[in-house]
């Protein structure tokens, strides 16, 4: 790319571990480097949002699925949802935590993938027999997944269980029910990363965070505690 004279990249959820040697801005991005901005979304308030809806709401057993790790986010996100339980007194209980995962090649980023799981593992916390009355999900379409295992199982949501999920995606809004979700401001994100390069190939300083705010959206998908 340098030598067909590119001036700047702007990367999405792309893991590098080394400066490109250009101005570079990464959407999701989570590793200070020479010559690299990272726009992210402030993943500590977006828990603390989630999780104290839910206790706010009588929810003292949560059950959670993790990103797989190769996904960017999944690191930081799960630290910002480890802390905040703690300070707000929640405990995290090892067999009510899932991880997305799948097999060795297999697209996990795929929606029919991330459908899949969320079921899968809806499924999976039904059969443990593991009582919980919420989870709280990575991204909207395991959330809408798990939904559907929950609905086939006889349970109501969220009369029975509650399903928070993260991202906002358009048609979150339009599931039966309605997805309460945390809110990621995609469109502020690309512009801020847009901007930023902009401004860095006219001379700008480097900043290596810059962190846009999350935003809880409640609708239909989460209740009282049974």
């Amino acid at each position: 790319l340098k030598d067909r004279s590119v001036d700047g990249l702007i990367l999405i959820a792309t893991a590098i571990r080394e400066s490109p040697g250009l101005p570079t801005v990464v959407v999701s991005g989570h590793v200070p480097l020479p010559e690299v901005t990272n726009v992210i979304i402030d993943h500590d308030a977006a828990a603390e949002q989630a999780l104290t809806h839910l206790l706010e709401l009588g929810h003292r057993r949560i059950a959670f699925l993790k990103g797989n790790v190769r996904n960017t986010d999944t690191a930081d996100r799960w630290r910002a949802i480890s802390e905040k339980a703690e300070e707000l007194g929640l405990e995290i209980r090892p067999e009510l935590v899932k991880e997305i995962g799948g097999p060795v090649g297999e697209d996990l980023f795929s929606p029919e993938r991330r459908y899949r799981t969320g079921f899968e593992i809806g499924e999976e916390l039904l059969a443990a027999d593991s009582r919980f009355t919420a989870l709280f999900t990575f991204n909207d379409v395991s959330a809408i997944g798990a939904i559907r295992a929950f609905l086939d199982a006889g349970l109501r949501v969220p009369e029975d269980v509650s399903v928070i999920g993260f991202d906002d995606i358009p048609s979150a809004r339009f599931q039966n029910p309605s997805l309460t979700t945390v809110h990621q401001p995609l469109r502020e994100m690309g512009e801020l990363a847009a901007s930023t390069l902009l401004d860095r190939l006219s001379g700008a300083p480097q900043q290596d965070f810059l962190t846009v705010e999350s935003t809880l959206v409640v609708r239909g998908s989460s209740g009282p505690a049974p």
